[in-house]
């Protein structure tokens, strides 16, 4: 059987294997985007025998999906294929594609382990690293995202028409219940698809901006499934956005004067049944580690040009590696519901990121921390975003510079990953920046 090392065996959903006429194998790529290949349900048991060949340079394509030559994936070495395996042996429905069912894929190599660049498999070993260190993270996932008219294309962006009102949405109505009513075909609907997968989405609110919602998911001891969940949440809030008639987006910026859309890790820490971030020098040791690693792991937290959009003082958004309690200005809250439920709210990461790699990058700050008993600042009060005194990147091709010549990115996530992504992240670059932009043609076609 293709079975990955630490996966159980399981039991196939017969109830939606015997409905489905053709299943999804999904593979996400190095930025998240899901790819893969489409196969008769007749293929299913060979697929989960032996597994399906999917093309290695997968992991060095970029967000337009190109193959990144520089990678030393694709055609310098030929084009090679490597197994890929189901996560586990559950065939879950595509609720808004009946009769087609779906497997989330991960790759393997040729010794039949992780495939060492698979962001998936970069965080399984992070996670195994912790917990030979005696502690078991929970952490929990929030996305933000915008709901657009179907007509928004390219720089013509528009906010939905609010069913209610039969009017497009102006005005920021932040945790207005009245919207979330407005809205209920569309939220019960992704809440219907979720629950038929088995994502454990358990809250939606209205977000800082006319068409911005958020919504969470449960918190989980198996950090992997957590970000596989969401994955398929992503996956999930676009067809569905579809199926009502509007585009739903992840990017961290789409309008200049709106706020942004951000992917929040929450994060604690046990021992035994301990939540240890109670103790105050565990706290800050953990804290320091992540305050220590961030400005290396930007380009993981914000990987796109349009991620750098975000970082916007008067936003909710942190400028810094600030940390404070109770306190959304910061980058590490520490939220107001504390007791057995203590965690930290890793706040810089955009909805645009890779979830496995912000949590990897979570989890290696936190290893970094406990390992090296790192110093963290002061708690910051009041406007973090006014008190910075170190900033992070502000700008991908600093991110970009620091992520690829980081020893600590080479000492968590190893030298073949950092490579691989810097020249995907700096090919992508230099491709946006041969492009002539609508503001240069106004500024410049008249005027010079």
């Amino acid at each position: 059987m293709c079975k990955l090392p630490s996966q159980a065996t399981s039991t196939l959903s017969t109830s939606a294997l015997s409905a489905c006429n053709s299943i999804d194998l999904l593979l996400p790529d190095i930025n998240g985007i899901l790819r893969g290949k489409r196969v008769t349900a007749s293929a299913l048991e060979k697929v989960l025998s032996k597994g399906v060949y999917l093309p290695i340079s997968l992991f060095g394509t970029n967000v337009n999906g190109d193959t990144v030559n520089d990678t030393g994936l694709g055609l310098s070495i030929g084009e090679p294929d490597a197994i890929c395996c189901a996560v586990n042996q559950v065939v879950t429905p595509v609720p808004w594609s009946p009769g087609r069912g779906q497997l989330l894929m991960t790759m393997l190599d040729e010794q039949h382990q992780p495939f060492a660049i698979n962001p998936r498999a970069i965080l399984q070993r992070l996670w195994q690293q912790l917990k030979q260190l005696g502690y078991a993270p929970v952490i929990a996932v929030e996305l933000e995202f915008y709901l657009l008219t179907p007509e928004s294309q390219n720089t013509e962006l528009a906010a939905p028409i609010n069913p209610y009102t039969q009017r497009t949405d102006d005005t920021t109505q932040v945790y207005y219940m009245d919207d979330l009513d407005a809205y209920s075909q569309f939220t019960d609907a992704v809440q219907a698809a979720c629950q038929a997968q088995d994502i454990p989405a358990d809250a939606a609110v209205v977000e800082y901006a006319p068409g911005q919602f958020e919504i969470n998911l449960s918190h989980s001891d198996d950090i992997v499934k957590a970000c596989d969940d969401a994955i398929l949440l992503k996956r999930t809030i676009k067809n569905v956005a579809r199926q009502h008639n509007y585009i739903a987006s992840f990017m961290a910026k789409p309008f200049a004067q709106q706020a942004g859309s951000g992917m929040h890790i929450h994060v604690s820490l046990y021992d035994d049944n301990d939540n240890v971030l109670h103790n105050q020098d565990t706290l800050h040791n953990v804290i320091g580690g992540l305050q220590h690693s961030m400005a290396d792991a930007m380009l993981l937290f914000a990987p796109h040009a349009n991620s750098y959009r975000r970082f916007q003082a008067d936003m909710y958004v942190p400028m810094g590696p600030t940390w404070g309690y109770n306190n959304r200005t910061v980058a590490l809250r520490i939220p107001a519901e504390g007791g057995k439920n203590l965690r930290i709210e890793h706040r810089i990461a955009g909805a645009d990121a890779n979830p496995y790699l912000v949590t990897a990058a979570v989890m290696a700050g936190i290893i970094d921390g406990l390992v090296k008993q790192r110093s963290c600042t002061s708690a910051s009060s009041g406007d973090a975003t006014q008190q910075v005194t170190h900033n992070n990147p502000r700008y991908w091709h600093q991110a970009i510079q620091s992520f690829s010549t980081s020893q600590w990115i080479r000492e968590y996530f190893g030298k073949q990953f950092q490579q691989i992504f810097s020249k995907v992240k700096l090919s992508e670059l230099n491709e946006f920046e041969q492009q002539i932009t609508p503001t240069e043609i106004k500024w410049y076609l008249h005027t010079l």
